[in-house]
């Protein structure tokens, strides 16, 4: 995979250089593999200094409220779920994928509309038939 861009949609691929990674240690249980052996990955993209990523994905992306996310704009995937670092690798490398591929949808805006006037009397009649049984639990009834 070293030397390969990394491909979105056919009209849209990361350039391998603006990747960072980073081999650690996975945490968690493991035994003697996971001690010895750096095979999870912090993958990082600079979403906002990325001249591949045009300017409308770019905003979308970094306007997410994603914990993954810095401040700098910079996203950091961990991935640790594998045993093997290139398995992790092309995972991490898959869900950053999926993230960009879920701003690459743009939303539709929404247009505010007013309730009809059927729906605002039939509110109005629920409102009132509500106060007529509360009303008919008061004790003015004399039940003899």
């Amino acid at each position: 995979m070293p030397g390969t861009d990394l491909k979105i949609t056919p009209q849209l691929s990361i350039p391998e250089s603006e990747l960072v990674e980073r081999f650690v240690r996975a945490s968690g249980a493991g035994g003697q593999n996971i001690n010895k052996v750096s095979t999870a990955v912090e993958l990082r993209f600079d979403i906002a200094q990325s001249p591949s990523l045009p300017e409308a994905l770019r905003a979308r992306l970094l306007g997410k409220r994603d914990r993954r996310l810095t401040d700098q704009g910079v996203i950091v995937i961990d991935a640790q779920r594998f045993r093997t670092q290139d398995r992790n690798r092309q995972d991490a490398r898959e869900r950053l994928i999926a993230f960009i591929a879920t701003g690459l949808s743009v939303p539709k805006s929404r247009i505010a509309t007013k309730p009809t006037r059927a729906s605002k009397t039939r509110r109005l009649e629920g409102k009132r038939a509500r106060g007529d049984v509360k009303r008919g639990r008061s004790g003015r009834h004399s039940w003899d």
